[in-house]
Parts: structure tokens; sequence; C-alpha cells
């Protein structure tokens, strides 16, 4: 087990995994990362489990003290990591020592960046997930953002961590930072509510990302959509994605941090394989919206996930089961060193 310290939080810096499902119908917001497909990644990188806990920063970094030796990956938008004063790449597992500091230098890609740990962030489980509810205090670290001066637990890795350096995400598996951002939505449930005028505008329209974005939604400012009544329905469940359009007329699209049910007018959904996009975007990017199917949505989703299933069986060909681990103290020319000792399984 290793340990990492928290010099400077950053501006919200959370313990995350892929949420927390099955409470919904109890009014238990589902949280989790706000970029899934990064935080796959980087658990994939340093050999976790896809769904395993770790950090989720936005727009301005930590500043982290690691105590203890341990392998990271950091991905999704580019905050321009270094080490020491020194780059380290995105998108890659490095070997990181006791005593080394991580620090962020600014935005260069996107807006959040997610930190994997192997053997994964150790905070105690609620209700099937690590991740933090900030508005509830739930889950996560103290159910709140971290502080300075936070140490956290990091699990003992399953992989040698000889075999976790240097693996590499291939570049075509996302595209951070593009200005405009074009999304695809599946109409529904409520695009019966406006008038073709309306969702003319809202296919046609540019919308800007405002400084009201958060966990739980973005809200965009550009032309207004026009109803053929009002925005208020009866209230029903808000999907990742989800966009409302209250009577303002203007979208708000929910996200990880969304409350569980909403009584303004959707119009539609973003496509899973796009919820990325909204999450590394940022005020003042501008945001198409291009109408897609259901059938579309499935294909794309498979595409996805086929091309992530097989880097991963690429990873595995290189990937050493850990049966068991020693730790001793050898003392040599009245120096004392650390030593860890690992049995791989031999296949």
């Amino acid at each position: 087990m290793g340990k990492i310290k928290i010099i400077q939080p950053g501006l919200m810096t959370t313990v995350q995994d892929l949420g927390r499902y099955g409470y919904q119908q109890f009014g238990v917001s589902v949280s989790g990362a706000m970029d899934s497909i990064a935080t796959r990644l980087a658990n994939i990188l340093v050999g976790n489990r896809e769904e395993e806990g770790l950090l989720e920063i936005t727009m301005v970094g930590p500043e982290i003290e690691f105590l203890d030796s341990m392998i990271i990956a950091i991905t999704g938008g580019d905050l321009q990591p270094i080490v020491n004063d020194q780059p380290i790449k995105m998108n890659r597992s490095v070997l990181i020592n006791p005593g080394d500091c991580l620090r962020f230098q600014g935005i260069k890609k996107g807006c959040r960046s997610y930190i994997a740990f192997a053997g994964g962030v150790k905070v105690p489980v609620i209700m099937g997930s690590k991740s933090t509810f900030v508005r509830a205090k739930v889950g996560g670290y103290k159910g709140r953002a971290l502080q300075s001066g936070d140490i956290l637990d990091i699990g003992e890795p399953t992989n040698s961590l000889e075999y976790l350096v240097g693996r590499e995400v291939k570049k075509d598996f996302y595209d951070y930072g593009s200005n405009p951002i074009e999304v695809r939505v599946i109409l529904g449930p409520q695009d019966d509510a406006f008038t073709q005028e309306g969702m003319q505008t809202f296919f046609n329209g540019e919308y800007i990302v405002t400084n009201k974005f958060d966990r739980m939604g973005y809200t965009l400012e550009g032309e207004k959509i026009e109803h053929k009544e009002g925005a208020d329905i009866i209230s029903d469940g808000i999907s990742m994605g989800a966009i409302q359009i209250p009577n303002q007329g203007t979208p708000i699209i929910m996200m990880a941090d969304r409350q569980t049910t909403g009584g303004y007018t959707k119009i539609g959904n973003v496509i899973t394989v796009d919820l990325p996009k909204i999450a590394q975007a940022k005020p003042g990017d501008k945001i198409f919206f291009r109408k897609s199917t259901l059938e579309q949505a499935h294909q794309l989703i498979k595409q996805q996930e086929s091309k992530i299933q097989k880097w991963k069986q690429q990873l595995d060909t290189l990937k050493k089961e850990v049966i068991s681990t020693r730790k001793f103290h050898l003392k040599i020319n009245e120096i004392v060193y650390d030593v860890k000792v690992q049995e791989l399984k031999n296949e």
C-alpha cells in the first residue's frame, strides 16, 4: 500500500469511479466520472479494473507529493502535468518515486484530467461506489473535494510494476479540445413539446458554454428554442446527457451529478460516445447539435467498445499476475533499504 499527500487541491479534485448505479429510485444521484472513457483508459493503463477509483481534476490541477513509489497514468484533458518540474506524457503509465511532486501548468486541451494509481484510491465503498457526490457529502474522501494536507491511501497493485510502466493509449481513442464541438443527439422524450421553428433553431443554432457549468450540468447560451406551450412537465427521470429546455429557451445539458428527476421539457439526449466531448468543454466553447438515431448510437458504442477491448487484449499479453508480495528492510553498510519482492505467476 502507498500514500499520496495533497499539497494544493486545485480547483475541484475529487475521488470518482464509474458511478453509483441502482439508487436513483431513492433520490441518490449517480455521480461518477464526468468523462467515463478517460476514466476507463487511465485504469486500464495502470492495470486496475476499469471501474476502480481515481482522481478527477477540473481546470486547475492539484499539487501532489508521493510518499511511496507507484505507477500512475493521466488521461482526459491535457492540463500539462509535470513531475519535479519535468513534463510527463499524458495517456501513458509512469513510474513515480517517493518524494516526487506532481503539478499541472494549466489547460492545453479539454478541462478535466484523470489520475489513476496502480491499486486504486482506497476510500470506503458507499452504495457500491467510491464516487464523491459533494452536494450530499457522500462517498469519496470524507464526502468532499480534496483539501491541502489530505493523505490518501493507494491500494496494492495486482500486477507487476515492471509490466505496467510505459503502456500507452492509442491517439485515435478520442479527440479533446476541438472548438466548435459537434455532438450527436437522439430526440426525446419531450421533443413533441417544441414548435417546428424551435427544432430548427436547436439543430441549426450555435450555443456557447457559459460560466454556469459544473458536475451537475452545463448551461448554454444562444438563440432561444420555442416551445409549443410551456416548459413545465410532470417530473420524470433524467439521464446523463439529457438536454433540458426550461422557460428561458436555452439548453442545459445534464451531467454526472444531475438530480434524479426534473420538471422541464427534454428535447433530446447526447449519445453516449459524445458525452466526453461535453465533459471536456469549458466556458466559451461553441457547441452544435446534430440529429442522430438510436440505431446509429448503438453502432457507435459497439465500435468504441470493440476498439477498447482489442487494445486491452494487446496490453494483457504483457501482463504478469502477482501471486504474492513481501516487503523487507535490508541494512547494508549502516544504510536501511525498503525492498519489495513480488512472486509472479508463470504463464
